[in-house]
């Protein structure tokens, strides 16, 4: 198995805003894509929608200002069944986060795209807590003909 792992600090920002930003519809859209949808308790589905097509996450844990676990139900075959965590944790003047997207049957071409949107749109969560406006998609940097 092959994960992605990423680390982010948010300046000035509180545990309570990064994980709203993780958590809320309002959130999810301002920083990773505008076409989504969903319930957001634990066992609810969220639907993100991008150009070349989607994810289903379903939620399985929320911990506040602390974790946030999701598993992928549907969406490209790489990813069903893999899980992405978000954890929670103040350093100073930052909210870190610990970004995790696991369980990757094989390190594919694909992996290697992910983890660099996933980078770009960490910088987008970033952006967004820290300034009021992300970079969702369709906003985000495309980086190939998969975006």
């Amino acid at each position: 198995m092959a994960d992605i792992l990423h680390r982010i600090g948010v300046k000035s920002a509180s545990l309570d805003d990064v994980y709203d930003a993780l958590t809320t519809v309002e959130g999810l859209s301002g920083w990773w894509a505008t076409d989504m949808r969903g319930e957001t308790e634990v066992g609810g589905v969220l639907q993100f929608r991008f150009l070349p097509g989607g994810f289903d996450m379903k939620i399985l844990e929320l911990h506040p200002a602390k974790h946030v676990l999701w598993e992928v139900v549907d969406g490209p075959e790489e990813w069903i069944g893999t899980r992405v965590s978000w954890d929670l944790k103040q350093e100073d003047d930052f909210t870190i986060v610990l970004f995790k997207h696991e369980g990757w049957r094989e390190p594919v071409e694909f992996m290697y795209h992910c983890s660099t949107k996933w980078a770009t749109f960490l910088m987008s969560l970033k952006t967004l807590v820290e300034t009021g406006t992300g970079a969702p998609e369709p906003h985000d940097v495309k980086i190939s003909n998969w975006h």
